[in-house]
């Protein structure tokens, strides 16, 4: 090889490598008439708009590697004062291979895919991503470095068609669907994505280098929009309801109208109000057999409280589940008084909140909610001189009216570093108890995102008939990029920290030391398409006794082959003896927890091909009297068509000699040795007539039993000796079936007409029964709800109508 070929050869790899490090640069045109969006890119605009994004890099698996000439990828940009367009030809020699699966709004199918992600701010912190399928589905999430949120949907068009050239994306996105300064030169972050699916391919227009650990950093450029006058930003999105519920024992009829209103105060600030809420067909909860000593922690699927509320879970102060919650006291039955209702949960009467971001970065985000004062009923029996029995009824109240609020300050700066202060606070009518918390958090990472430093302190009170004041402070410094790359954390959280009243923490009184290491490959090699190992080590001390809470060694392998499919793999050693300050539910006591290791190892095969299923089998090995637990996940899921698909998940665990907390008696504390299985059986189905109009199955069968064999004593010392003379009942046994059967359609814009057949029953008693056939049969047997509930909600946008009146 000659010098002159070897010298050529650097040069132009040194170009390369500098090309891909730079920020591309697109100018947006601009449009007087609008654009029709129908992906026929006949119009005008596109004719004269010679500013291309081309040239796209790929992202995964093979990073940096420059698209193939026959799936070239073509996008323009245009804007007017009431939006931004965009047009992508996406070139495939192969255009009857596209993948499009039809699925429901934000669900990922089988199909290509193709986004653009804005950052309004240009600062590197915060996406919106709208994304389309080859089938026409819109996906769309706000994303942050940490996440994305994809209950977060926005109002926006698109259409796609498929060509013999590929296929063309249009779309329209209102400048309501974002976020941005009220500069008269905008300059945004932009980056645009494609993914072929069937060669488990993803590009990008700017590079995006996966050796770095931040991606919104390393977006592109988008210039050219000047002059804006954004129109109102003012829409209402009335609704309308009506159930009717029936069980064995009565029926109800129930008609419900409510609304929901948003305003952009302006161009970077919305309001978002619901008046007279209804959340009646938002996704069941899962019940199960729960015997641990904290509360079961519930998903929220309210969509008020979960579309585009990143700014409000900064610092992990809010647990908006707490909101029309259960209520905060019991009543107290006085003699001869039986409680006959008791509100499981708390109405809400409205909500609002504010967020946004001005142009120097500065994040505000406001939150208030109102929940309703809410009663027991307890009835007394009387025996009268006539030998009558007299019954009264009286209410007690359980929750007074009550006000939650959140705060939320957070300050961005350098394009990938902030600071942020959390405020949360509930105010309870009369001697029910008041709480607040406060958070300062910081999150700095260096110019080229290679390190990370990350803290926090909090401090939270609780005024009750005794008040208390509790901290917690943590400090975490990362190397974020590379194929190696570490973690190092401490914390420590006082034994009165409790943030419970509007969040949720279960753990305190505790301090720890953790470290992760990491390696990765950045491109594929033979064998693989990514592969990563992580290893990890925790320790934590209870800060009363310096006793050892948790200790483990894990290592965490994750990687995906060449033909697609994923395999994890994990191993957890716990060496020593820990103990369990909760299990005995007495404060200051303890239960010794033996020496353990788990493991588990998970397949997923190639999820784009029409048959596919995944496994997991687990162990867990204690060193004590023959305690096991092991279990299998199994998911076998089929797709018949781009429109038909099931997929079933069943998971089933047994613990052997497993031992908890089961009561109390002269002894003390009781604790018991007792076996139990879990069976979880998850069916879910869909069938789109088409990309606006689907029809979704979800089903859901839980059995799980506890039976004890041996009651201890719990000593001081954590230990347990045998206690021969306890005797009561402690067994479980306990089935619960759920069952939603829906019709969604997306008749226009931000409009939906829901229609939901729900069916769920549960069955509970202290008799195990082992086999599963009986168990099958009470549920069945036992008495059924059934709900059928029809919802429409209709999207008006206030420019449309403001000149009809």
């Amino acid at each position: 090889m000659s010098k002159s070929y070897y010298y050529t050869t650097i040069i132009v790899y040194f170009f390369i490598l500098n090309a891909f490090s730079q920020k591309k640069v697109l100018i947006a045109n601009p449009t007087a008439d609008g654009i029709a969006v129908d992906a026929k890119f006949n119009d005008k605009t596109w004719a004269n708009n010679n500013d291309i994004a081309t040239d796209f890099i790929m992202f995964e698996p093979d990073n940096g590697k420059p698209i193939s000439t026959n799936k070239r990828t073509e996008v323009k940009v245009s804007y007017d004062n009431d939006a931004i367009y965009i047009l992508a030809l996406l070139y495939d020699d192969e255009p009857n291979k596209i993948q499009r699966e039809i699925t429901k709004r934000d669900v990922f199918g089988v199909s290509d895919h193709f986004s653009v992600a804005i950052n309004g701010f240009n600062d590197g912190q915060q996406d919106f991503r709208f994304y389309v399928s080859a089938a026409g589905v819109q996906m769309d999430c706000i994303a942050t470095e940490a996440a994305e949120d994809y209950t977060w949907d926005a109002i926006w068009d698109s259409e796609v068609a498929i060509t013999n050239f590929g296929w063309v994306v249009e779309m329209k996105i209102p400048y309501a669907a974002l976020r941005f300064s009220n500069a008269q030169k905008q300059t945004w972050g932009i980056n645009f994505k494609r993914e072929i699916k069937r060669d488990v391919q993803t590009y990008t227009w700017n590079h995006v280098d996966t050796k770095i650990g931040a991606v919104i950093t390393q977006a592109g450029i988008l210039e050219g929009i000047e002059n804006i006058k954004t129109p109102t930003r003012l829409f209402f999105i009335p609704y309308t309801s009506a159930y009717y519920q029936e069980d064995d024992l009565a029926s109800d009829r129930t008609f419900k109208a409510g609304l929901d209103i948003k305003y952009g105060i302006n161009d970077s600030f919305t309001l978002d109000a619901i008046l007279v809420p209804d959340f009646g067909q938002t996704k069941f909860d899962n019940a199960i057999l729960y015997l641990d000593p904290f509360e079961q922690k519930l998903e929220e699927n309210r969509p008020f409280f979960t579309e585009g509320t990143n700014l409000f879970n900064i610092g992990n102060l809010f647990y908006s589940r707490r909101i029309g919650g259960f209520p905060t006291r019991e009543p107290v039955p006085e003699a001869n008084e039986e409680i006959t209702k008791y509100p499981s949960t708390v109405n809400l009467l409205n909500a609002v909140k504010v967020s946004g971001r001005t142009e120097n970065g500065l994040g505000i985000g406001f939150l208030n909610a109102i929940t309703e004062k809410t009663y027991a009923t307890l009835e007394s029996s009387t025996i009268n001189s006539e030998n009558e029995v007299i019954k009264k009824t009286r209410k007690e109240a359980i929750e007074p009216l009550t006000n939650y609020n959140v705060l939320v300050l957070d300050q961005r700066f350098n394009g990938n570093s902030s600071v942020s202060f959390v405020n949360t606070n509930t105010t309870r009518n009369g001697d029910f108890r008041d709480a607040n918390a406060t958070a300062l958090v910081f999150d700095l990472s260096t110019k080229a995102n290679t390190y990370n430093l990350y803290g926090d302190f909090k401090y939270s009170t609780v005024n009750d008939i005794q008040s208390y004041n509790g901290f917690k402070t943590a400090l975490n410094f990362a190397k974020t990029s590379g194929q190696y790359r570490y973690t190092v954390s401490g914390k420590y959280i006082s034994s009165d920290y409790d943030i419970n009243d509007l969040g949720l923490v279960f753990y305190t009184n505790y301090h720890n030391a953790f470290a992760n290491g990491s390696y990765r490959i950045l491109n594929p090699t033979k064998y693989f398409n990514t592969f990563k190992v992580e290893q990890e080590l925790n320790l934590e001390l209870q800060n009363t006794t310096g006793k050892m809470q948790e200790v483990w060694y894990k290592t965490l392998i994750k990687a995906r082959s060449k033909k697609n499919h994923y395999m994890e793999f994990s191993l957890v050693i716990n060496p020593f003896e820990t103990y369990d300050f909760y299990e005995p539910r007495v404060a200051g006591r303890y239960l010794q927890i033996p020496k353990r290791f788990s493991s588990y190892f998970g397949v997923e095969f190639n999820r784009n091909n029409a048959f596919t299923f995944d496994f997991t089998p687990s162990i867990a090995v204690f060193d004590q009297d023959n305690r096991i637990t092991y279990g299998i996940a199994v998911g076998p899921k089929y797709r018949f068509n781009d429109k038909f698909s099931l997929y079933l998940v069943m998971d089933y665990s047994k613990k052997k000699n497993d031992r908890g907390w089961v009561g109390f008696d002269d002894t003390g504390i009781v604790i018991g040795q007792r076996d139990r299985e879990i069976l979880q059986n998850d069916l879910t189905g869909k069938y789109a007539l088409n990309n606006k109009m689907t029809i979704n199955l979800t089903a859901r069968y839980y059995w799980s039993y506890s039976d004890n064999k041996n009651f201890f004593s719990l000593q001081d010392d954590g230990t347990v000796i045998d206690n021969p003379t306890f005797d009561l009942n402690k067994n479980r046994n306990f089935n619960s079936w759920n069952l939603d059967l829906s019709y969604s359609w997306w008749f226009a814009p931000g409009s939906e007409l829901s229609l939901l057949y729900r069916n769920y029953s549960q069955e509970s008693k202290s008799i195990v029964e082992r086999n599963l056939g009986a168990n099958l049969k009470n549920v069945f047997n036992s008495n059924q709800t059934n709900i059928l509930s029809i919802s429409v909600r209709y999207f008006i946008d206030y420019n449309r109508i403001k000149n009809k009146f």
